[in-house]
């Protein structure tokens, strides 16, 4: 088996990589993560996840590199990124109370060595509760969810604010599409278990 190399400097992806119980490193990649113009959520993470992943080659030639990228999309195409502090989570989760969010994970396994990439999207849905003022900052200032895009944590007290969720792969909503990662790595004569 090549070695594992995943693509993030996010330890949300590492926690989960983990339960796959393989040995890998982490790099974060240097990468412009602008959405080019009237690019598509989909197009966008699946682009990104596979620059990030090629984006390492040079130090890893003989690899399994794995790249990720996420973005949450409201239904009239607003894309909620990551918001950095609490003015504008609070924007972000007004925006998806009693409404729906689909989180687009673009996914890449790259083999540095023979030059092949496998790149997919995995979508998941969220329909949020109605969510008002009070309970907005209560959860705000319990969690800080201010590194995740969408504002909140499915793994943790952001389940609160769910009223369904909706998807094949609920890792992805974490950032990093399990199931699909074992069958890429499956693909690559990667043994799991």
């Amino acid at each position: 088996m090549l070695p594992l190399v995943l693509a993030s400097s996010s330890p949300y992806r590492r926690t989960l990589l983990e339960r796959l119980h393989l040995p890998f490193d982490c790099q974060s990649p240097d990468i412009d993560e602008s959405a080019l113009p009237g690019e598509h959520p989909e197009q966008l993470v699946r682009r990104l996840a596979e620059r990030k992943a090629r984006a390492l080659t040079d130090r890893y030639p003989r690899h399994l590199i794995i790249g990720s990228d996420q973005v949450a999309a409201l239904p009239d195409g607003r894309i909620l990124g990551k918001p950095h502090d609490f003015a504008r989570a609070r924007e972000q989760l007004h925006a998806a109370s009693g409404s729906s969010v689909t989180f687009h994970t673009g996914l890449c396994l790259f083999n540095s060595q023979s030059g092949q990439a496998q790149v997919d999207c995995i979508p998941f849905t969220v329909h949020f509760r109605e969510l008002d003022e009070a309970r907005i900052e209560r959860y705000l200032h319990l969690e800080q969810p201010y590194d995740c895009a969408g504002s909140f944590k499915s793994e943790s007290l952001g389940i609160s604010l769910f009223r369904e969720t909706c998807g094949s792969d609920a890792t992805s909503l974490i950032g990093l599409p399990l199931i699909r990662l074992v069958d890429m790595l499956l693909a690559e004569g990667v043994q799991i278990p």
